[in-house]
């Protein structure tokens, strides 16, 4: 056995190197005690490093360039290679015309330097949109914090003819205390919504900041009030800016459609900076522009103030409508299962996000017949006998159950029919969408069938009407599920979760002794 191994020719790896007298492998032969050849590899222009003494002279002027198949495109700029004699030449040319050697204008090149600059390379098609808007937002709204700080400066000069310099310190101090711990509890409260409803959320402490402004605005009007002026605007600033920083990274996940958050951070990071200095720089200029009139220099904040929130308000909600959020909520699930019910398509999160809107009082969902609601059930509201026999039902196997309630909304508190998913312990992100799914085509067979929005139907519907439609509406959700499913992975939507509300959030646990527990 062993003499076989050892006088195997084909084993060439394991033989000696220094025994072999002949390489098997000729391609990797080199040659040995040989001078060294003239060098007669292409030269690049672009290589800056030092080249030897004796080395060939340069290529004379008169000799072509020969175009290479290779067009390099780097910050919106076009270049392509030549070849000239023995020489590789990367050269600027115009993106219209490849094979032209015209450079590209000032004024071209400049809003190319100024797009890289600002925009990052890889976001979606609505991105440049939210960004003339942000513009329009934060230059006017910095401008409106300039004029803010200096009415407050001026109140507490106004101040310190009564009192000391310390009082007014402490005072300072003190509102800005009072505003973070309100940062605090607001952002502990309303954790969730941050997610289930941004736009809406973001939108209403805009506002709110911008109702901030106007406070600080009247504390030289009243100087002796300078602390309860000053605190109540501080915190409605802190609760505004708690609400940015924890919905700003849901916005630019949005616009990084390659994955690229870090970079639509930084980019956001270095706008924000330089439409707030233009924002500065136009209220100094307003400033300079009346310091020889101080009465109309007081007076200035008071008329640019509706002019300049307005504004800054529109901006931000024209901001909005351009982020289009790929992750799931109930809101938007439901858009999306009306629409697949509908045409058999799922929609992309753009239109989703056009017919969501921004929703400021939340009154969307409450319009619509027979409302949707996930949660438990509510006690104060009108539960059907035949949801409660439905309930005793239920076995070990359902991850969630479906009933009516007759509930009071509105000013008037007019009762209203609704449905109601209960999802049990340890429901994912399936039974959430195969719940709402089947309980969309239950309020199909009420909208479209004898079962209208009254109170005679809700009264009138029998136990055995409730198990067909509910039967019907399960095997519906199960034959459609799996291209459903697909299809809003294909349009790229976030399914591998369904951001929920604190309500939303409520589960019951099954007990064996047919009870349920919430």
């Amino acid at each position: 056995m062993h003499s076989s191994l050892k006088s195997n020719p084909s084993s060439y790896l394991f033989l000696n190197p220094s025994k072999s007298t002949s390489n098997p492998y000729p391609i990797f032969t080199f040659p040995r005690n040989q001078k060294s050849s003239p060098n007669k590899s292409l030269r690049t222009s672009i290589d800056f490093d030092q080249e030897e003494e004796g080395a060939s002279k340069e290529v004379p002027s008169n000799v072509p360039r020969r175009q290479l198949p290779i067009v390099i495109k780097s910050s919106g700029r076009v270049s392509r290679y030549f070849l000239k004699g023995d020489s590789l030449e990367l050269i600027y040319v115009d993106e219209d015309d490849t094979t032209s050697f015209s450079h590209v204008g000032f004024l071209r090149l400049s809003s190319l330097a100024v797009k890289d600059f600002f925009i990052p390379k890889h976001v979606s098609d609505s991105y440049v949109s939210y960004v003339k808007w942000k513009f329009l937002h934060r230059v006017f709204s910095s401008a409106l914090q300039v004029l803010a700080t200096q009415a407050m400066f001026r109140a507490i000069g106004i101040g310190q003819s009564r009192s000391l310099a310390s009082s007014a310190a402490f005072n300072w101090i003190l509102k800005d205390g009072l505003g973070r711990l309100s940062r605090c509890i607001y952002t502990a409260t309303l954790a969730s919504a941050f997610d289930t409803n941004l736009k809406r959320v973001r939108f209403s402490t805009s506002v709110l900041f911008s109702l901030s402004i106007g406070v600080e605005l009247m504390t030289p009007v009243f100087p002796q009030y300078f602390l309860l002026l000053a605190s109540i605007a501080n915190i409605a600033k802190q609760i505004s800016l708690s609400c940015y920083l924890a919905t700003a990274s849901s916005v630019h996940r949005s616009f990084a459609v390659a994955d690229n958050l870090g970079e639509v951070s930084a980019k956001a990071q270095i706008q924000t900076v330089c439409f707030d200095n233009l924002g500065l720089l136009l209220a100094v200029l307003l400033n300079m522009l009346f310091q020889n009139n101080q009465r109309l220099q007081a007076s200035l904040p008071f008329v640019l103030y509706p002019i300049f929130s307005t504004i800054d308000l529109f901006g931000i909600y024209q901001g909005l409508k351009h982020i289009n959020l790929q992750t799931l909520t109930k809101n938007r699930l439901e858009i999306i299962l009306e629409r697949w019910i509908q045409t058999r398509q799922v929609p992309s999160p753009a239109e989703v996000s056009k017919e969501e809107g921004v929703d400021l009082l939340g009154s969307r969902a409450s319009k619509r017949v027979w409302p949707i609601r996930i949660g438990c059930l509510d006690p104060k509201a009108q539960i059907p006998t035949l949801s409660m026999m439905a309930m005793q039902s239920l076995c070990n196997d359902d991850s969630y159950f479906i009933t009516m309630e007759l509930s009071s909304q509105g000013f008037r508190r007019t009762p209203r029919p609704g449905i109601v998913i209960c999802l049990r312990e340890g429901a994912n992100n399936v039974d959430v969408i195969r719940s709402l799914l089947q309980t969309c085509y239950i309020r199909k067979a009420f909208v479209t069938n004898r079962f209208k929005s009254s109170d005679a139907s809700f009264s009138d519907l029998t136990l055995q009407d409730w198990s067909l439609l509910a039967g019907e509406s399960k095997l519906a959700t199960r034959d459609d599920f799996t291209e459903l499913y697909k299809q809003m992975q294909e349009q790229g939507w976030i399914v591998k979760n369904v951001l929920l509300s604190a309500e939303e959030q409520v589960r019951y646990i099954f007990d064996q002794h047919q009870s349920l527990t919430l």
